[in-house]
């Protein structure tokens, strides 16, 4: 239990596939669980679930620099951890075993091949997996395949990390749990994507090929989308939900769209690592702002979709306008003026709705 201010106390648990987490938000997979140290760290601001970064069988060959954060994004060429899978099975994994509190899932990529390597060595230390399906393709039967590899050699759960470029996320679903997963990550960091530097002239943060992958605020909208997509197909199925989480608003969001659990780690490398405690410590306030009591009252709301095709002219709140005309300015549809007040052609607003979500003091409704 955790508690507002006012000493409420409130429900954060979540269980699914026979793990129990204490609050809903997790790390990641990326640079700031790349170790039992760093992992430890998270522990210690409260997650309700550790993850590590990806382990695989080959060595990443990894440029400098290689992450680049802007307001509402990042762009990452780390690929997976540049630890072993021998350092991790014989120092960090065992180190953090004797520290851990709490649900650990292990990521690991990528191909069958791979699993056949992985999963026996790191089963004895993981509560879950969690495989990565960046670089496989979009294949279903391939990724079919490495997830039977995966079910030969453990009993634990199954999440599959959905990348954006999969056509069809309730095909990829339905296809990885006939193959016997329990559930999806959703989702992976969206690419291939690039940056690129004026002054120089230059590919900036990437490898040979000019790529990089893309993570963050930007992506939220894409992660919710399909989140709630594949729950609305599969509403028993296992999904955690991932991409441009950085507030307790946020978290709310994934649970309402359908995610059992719920992933951040671009939003930490954007405003720090104790993002998470302070998420976590939000958290009550932030269910009791929007009428619930639990985290379990979230996820059995669902979410309305009220849907309308009047128009309608917007309302202006005169004592919040600070007359900044920057809806006068946006208008696709030229239908605002700034005379003595801000003005509304009722013959040409459309009800589109843009200025009231620019306003920046709300003073449109």
């Amino acid at each position: 239990m955790e508690q507002d201010e006012r000493g409420i106390k409130m429900n954060l648990k979540v269980k699914f596939d026979n793990l129990v987490l204490d609050n809903p938000l997790m790390p990641a997979s990326g640079p700031i669980v790349g170790d039992a140290k760093k992992l430890l760290f998270l522990q210690n601001e409260g997650v309700g679930a550790l993850v590590t970064k990806t382990i695989s069988t080959k060595e990443p060959h990894i440029p400098r620099p290689c992450i680049y954060g802007d307001k509402d994004y990042v762009m990452n060429s780390e690929l997976w951890s540049e630890h072993s899978l021998e350092k991790w099975e014989n120092e960090f994994l065992p180190e953090l075993m004797k520290l851990k509190d709490r649900p650990i899932i292990i990521s690991v990529g990528y191909t069958k091949e791979d699993m056949e390597i992985l999963i026996p060595r790191l089963d004895k230390f993981a509560d879950a997996f969690e495989v990565s399906t960046h670089y496989v393709g979009t294949d279903l039967s391939v990724i079919s395949n490495t997830v039977k590899t995966i079910r030969k050699n453990t009993t634990k759960p199954i999440y599959m990390k959905i990348s954006p470029h999969i056509p069809s996320p309730v095909d990829f679903a339905k296809a990885v749990r006939a193959a016997g997963a329990n559930g999806l990550v959703a989702i992976n960091s969206l690419g291939p994507t690039m940056k690129i530097d004026l002054a120089t002239k230059s590919i900036k943060y990437a490898p040979e090929s000019g790529f990089v992958w893309t993570s963050g605020p930007v992506i939220k909208n894409l992660a919710l989308a399909t989140v709630y997509n594949i729950k609305q197909a599969m509403p028993d199925f296992t999904v955690i939900g991932v991409g441009g989480v950085k507030s307790a608003d946020d978290v709310l969001e994934f649970l309402l769209a359908g995610a059992d659990g719920v992933q951040m780690l671009s939003g930490a490398l954007l405003k720090g690592k104790d993002l998470y405690k302070r998420i976590i410590e939000k958290l009550p306030k932030t269910l009791e702002k929007y009428g619930f009591n639990s985290i379990e009252e979230v996820q059995k709301h669902g979410l309305r979709n009220p849907v309308t095709y009047e128009p309608r002219v917007p309302v202006l709140i005169e004592e919040k306008c600070t007359k900044c005309n920057l809806c006068v300015k946006v208008c696709p549809y030229f239908a605002i003026e700034m005379k003595d007040k801000i003005t509304f052609d009722s013959d040409l607003c459309f009800g589109c709705g843009l200025c009231i979500s620019k306003c920046p003091v709300e003073a449109l409704v």
